[in-house]
């Protein structure tokens, strides 16, 4: 045998050993994902953080005080603004960890360092590292009748661990949900970004945006500075007294922040953003609707002010934004006909949605696809898609917490009328039922002008790309 050959069967055997190790590792990622959904799930929530989550820190030795922080809450944008800030963070030349939620394909999505998601094996080898002090944890909790620790507590814990070991020179953290109790507020945000707060979660988090931003406020700590988009007024004053509450300080949209201009571009939108540092014009920003060139400006915010308030490098900053990927967000996800997806899941995220649709998108006919998650507004979603929608079909996700679409279809008749809505059990049903309908208004060939928009929760875009081949 030659040297050639034997380097070429060398390469072969160690191919195929490491494709067994991945095989392996994913099948533990796996068991292990099963065993933490087995516990209290991400949505149940439990409004204490330093007795649990905090105890399971400390007992890992408080990993989450190892890197600075960026923390972000509000009700929509966070994912989107989170992925921003740490793009530009990492084109600096900082190591970076990302904590965002929910994911879409593999939860090892949302624990990233310098912009990747653990592989499999990594996230096993995190688990093993963690799962000794869960176990202590959880009996000290049973111990004294409460629960073991919940999904998201552990996941939390894992991400910190991970960023800790890595190490990671900023996290750019995104709160499960709400701010003071949330389990990720156990990390001190050196910056506080504040994306536009709504009425969502009114269960946990109260039931008008005064309430809801008494939440959120908390995530400002003590000699931060707090980044926030344009807000209801009384949500403004709930923040400016959580500042002065804290000893932080505020930069705000329409103050100290603005977007100055904003054209839309192919594949995007050229946006001019003004911070009190400078004023950055020509920026690419690969995504669509003006939302997301609000969400660029509160980053571009946030990073100045994490690096000591100065101008940035504009090359620096453009590079950065220019390589942004938001998943799910208005995604085209196939061609002819044209399906989009978006993670839309109550009124505020579904009118961005229209807006940025009509903007970005020549669409004659569009045919929504709608899977919604029975805690969530039906009728305040569907109303504000209505006008974008020429039809739409009602479906369910995986996800046991969907909402039933007979249901939900009796809401979309009194909004649509009989005639416009559809019902299909399976969400490939669905995407079929759109696709012919969208077929049978296009006279002049597939895909033209016409389009279907999966929307309504983040489990029915999730279930959709995958259907669709997207990894």
């Amino acid at each position: 045998m030659s040297g050639k050959d034997a380097k070429a069967r060398a390469a072969e055997r160690n191919a195929a050993r490491d494709a067994a190790e991945d095989a392996a590792a994913r099948a533990d990622l796996e068991r292990i994902y099963e065993h933490i959904v087995s516990r209290a799930p991400e949505h149940d929530v439990a409004p204490t953080i330093d007795d649990r989550v905090g105890r399971l820190l400390e007992m890992l030795g408080d990993p989450q005080h190892a890197f600075r922080v960026v923390h972000l809450t509000g009700t929509n944008g966070k994912t989107s603004t989170a992925r921003m800030t740490e793009r530009l963070v990492r084109e600096h030349g900082l190591r970076t960890g990302l904590f965002t939620s929910p994911h879409l394909t593999s939860v090892t999505e949302r624990i990233c360092v310098d912009g990747e998601p653990l592989s499999a094996a990594r996230f096993v080898e995190v688990w093993h590292d963690v799962y000794p002090y869960v176990q202590i944890v959880d009996a000290e909790l049973e111990a004294a009748g409460r629960s073991r620790l919940h999904f998201f507590e552990v996941l939390t814990a894992m991400a910190f661990a991970a960023f800790a070991d890595t190490p990671v020179d900023v996290a750019v953290v995104e709160v499960g949900m709400g701010g003071s109790w949330d389990c990720t507020n156990t990390a001190d945000g050196e910056v506080a970004v504040i994306t536009p707060v709504s009425v969502d979660h009114e269960r946990w988090l109260g039931s008008t945006p005064a309430e809801i931003a008494e939440v959120k406020a908390g995530i400002i700590k003590p000699g931060a500075t707090a980044v926030s988009a344009v807000q209801l007024p009384e949500v403004t004053e709930v923040l400016r007294e959580q500042v002065a509450r804290v000893g932080a300080r505020i930069l705000t949209e329409d103050d100290e922040l603005a977007v100055v201009d904003r054209r839309v571009a192919v594949g995007g939108q050229l946006v001019a953003l003004r911070t009190p540092a400078a004023t950055y014009t020509e920026v690419f920003v690969p995504l669509h609707g003006e939302h997301q060139a609000h969400n660029a400006l509160l980053a571009l915010a946030a990073v100045e002010q994490l690096l000591g308030g100065r101008a940035l490098d504009g090359a620096v900053v453009e590079t950065a934004f220019a390589d942004v990927s938001v998943p799910g967000r208005l995604e085209l996800v196939r061609s002819s006909p044209t399906v989009l997806v978006d993670v839309a899941h109550n009124p505020h995220g579904a009118r961005a949605l229209v807006a940025a649709l009509e903007e970005a998108f020549t669409l004659r006919t569009v045919v929504g696809v709608v899977g919604l998650m029975a805690d969530k507004d039906a009728e305040g979603l569907l109303a504000e898609l209505e006008p974008a929608f020429a039809h739409v079909v009602i479906t369910r996700s995986s996800s046991p917490r969907s909402a039933d679409p007979l249901d939900v279809a009796e809401v979309a008749r009194d909004v649509f009328g009989e005639d416009r809505v559809h019902v299909a059990e399976r969400l490939d049903e669905a995407l079929q039922v759109a696709t012919d309908l969208v077929e049978a208004d296009d006279v002049v060939g597939v895909g033209t002008g016409t389009g279907v928009v999966v929307t309504g929760s983040v489990v029915t875009v999730a279930d959709a790309r995958l259907l669709l081949g997207r990894p």
